[in-house]
């Protein structure tokens, strides 16, 4: 289980040196369940990564407003902990919640924006962007 992202942030205050963090990045990856096999199609694969990575969006309208449940995966260490960052900043939010929310504001607190590379930081704003897309699916009026 994932810890929350209140968590993470203090975990990554604690870190001195960027080697740590990544260990962390990627411990935080391997604390996610694995994505099933019925899971990692073509309609769950994030483009504009250099590595594969799958998103799984799920809606619970249980509660009437739709929340995103977030499952995810990649072949890559760090990128699939970065998966599950944004696991625990989104999943379980409401969709409006969602689109309120400036992910990269985390970023920048982590300082992953300067420590990623342009392509991993590329991956990463295509995640983001595909989460969004889906919360805007997700409050937009049935025609």
């Amino acid at each position: 289980m994932l810890p929350s992202i209140d968590e993470i942030l203090s975990n990554f205050e604690l870190l001195d040196d960027w080697e740590e963090r990544y260990r962390y990045l990627i411990e935080l990856g391997r604390m996610m369940p694995p994505l099933p096999a019925e899971a990692r199609v073509d309609a769950n694969k994030v483009l504009g990564c250099a590595s594969q990575v799958w998103l799984e969006t799920r809606l619970d309208r249980s509660e009437g407003e739709p929340r995103l449940l977030l499952r995810g995966d990649s072949d890559a260490h760090i990128v699939r902990g970065l998966i599950a960052l944004l696991i625990a900043l989104l999943s379980g939010r409401t969709a409006r919640d969602i689109l309120a929310i400036d992910p990269q504001a985390t970023f920048r607190a982590l300082g992953l924006a300067e420590h990623l590379t342009p392509q991993r930081s590329n991956g990463l704003r295509s995640m983001v962007e595909r989460i969004k897309r889906d919360a805007r699916t997700a409050v937009a009026p049935a025609s």
